[in-house]
């Protein structure tokens, strides 16, 4: 299924995953990282409990699309004792750095203080360990880049009480260490009056780097007199400047317009949070949470992309 001029095509089995699927009761399952781990594609799903808190939890699956065997335990949860994850952990974006030859995820903990970007290792996402916060709240929709650029870690995030993020925008930060990271950079903003993007946006998964540039794939969002829209869209920015936008493409790429996007606890929402890419194919699947509820996945190809963001 696909939506008059949208890039992605959704998969026809969507909602590949719900809250039935696991086998404790829980509220819903949204927003995912994804990774291929050899040749199996393992999501990284948001689990929301029947509290209201969530924790993350596994998926895998021989083709990335069915089959899924859920893991039986969280890979990560909140640590008793531990306030600023005691409210839970959020949306994950996993990305492999072959210069440490671990995948690292970011995430949002969760506490009273608000939430903050946390940072995590894993080899086989069975077990991780634990870096901990690297952005203080209240920050969120972190990602970081593959490789260093100029001998510097970068991080998309969102902070939103310092420079810059109080409006909604998608920055990053540069780090020798992972741990000091530098002052925000403004990469992109909202736009002005009734784009599709106009209230704030959000880095999706960690950007994909290509011969053109870094492409970056994003959350938009607009307010209306009926409620909040999450769509998604696309940027480039250079490779050897990743704050440096060479284009963003004027119309969104993926919007609710499945019943299973625009019904659930937060409607009318699509969040991209994983990616994985097919160099032998060109196939790009992009794994997002619909209406906060289930996850689901949508293709491309990533000559399409490239193409789409280029259009404006």
């Amino acid at each position: 299924m696909r939506s008059n001029h949208e890039v992605f095509r959704r998969h026809a089995g969507n909602p590949i995953l719900t809250a039935a699927d696991w086998s404790t009761p829980v509220n819903a399952v949204f927003n995912p990282a994804a990774a291929l781990v050899d040749g199996e594609t393992v999501v990284v799903a948001r689990v929301e409990d029947r509290r209201g808190i969530s924790h993350l939890g596994v998926a895998r699956s021989a083709d990335g699309l069915s089959g899924w065997s859920i893991d039986p335990e969280p890979l990560l949860a909140p640590a008793r004792g531990i306030e600023s994850e005691q409210w839970g952990f959020e949306d994950p974006r996993a990305v492999w750095v072959a210069e440490l030859g671990r995948w690292l995820i970011t995430c949002t903990a969760y506490g009273p203080s608000g939430p903050a970007v946390y940072l995590t290792s894993t080899t086989d996402f069975r077990t991780v360990e634990r870096i901990g916060i690297i952005c203080q709240p209240e920050d969120k929709n972190a990602a970081l880049l593959s490789e260093r650029v100029d001998g510097q870690w970068v991080l998309f995030h969102r902070p939103m009480t310092s420079y810059g993020g109080a409006r909604g925008e998608i920055v990053l930060s540069r780090s020798d260490d992972m741990t000091n990271w530098g002052a925000p950079e403004q990469v992109l903003q909202p736009r002005q009056g009734a784009w599709w993007d106009s209230l704030r946006i959000g880095i999706g998964p960690p950007p994909l780097r290509t011969d053109a540039g870094w492409l970056v794939i994003y959350h938009g969002v607009k307010e209306t007199v009926a409620g909040t829209i999450y769509r998604v869209g696309l940027a480039l920015t250079a490779l050897d400047d990743p704050a440096r936008v060479l284009h963003r493409a004027p119309n969104w790429v993926l919007g609710p317009s499945a019943p299973y996007e625009r019904e659930g606890d937060i409607p009318n929402t699509v969040f991209p949070c994983g990616l994985v890419h097919d160099p032998q194919s060109g196939e790009v699947r992009l794994y997002y949470g619909a209406a906060d509820t289930t996850i689901c996945v949508a293709t491309a190809r990533l000559d399409a992309l490239l193409a789409a963001v280029r259009s404006d």
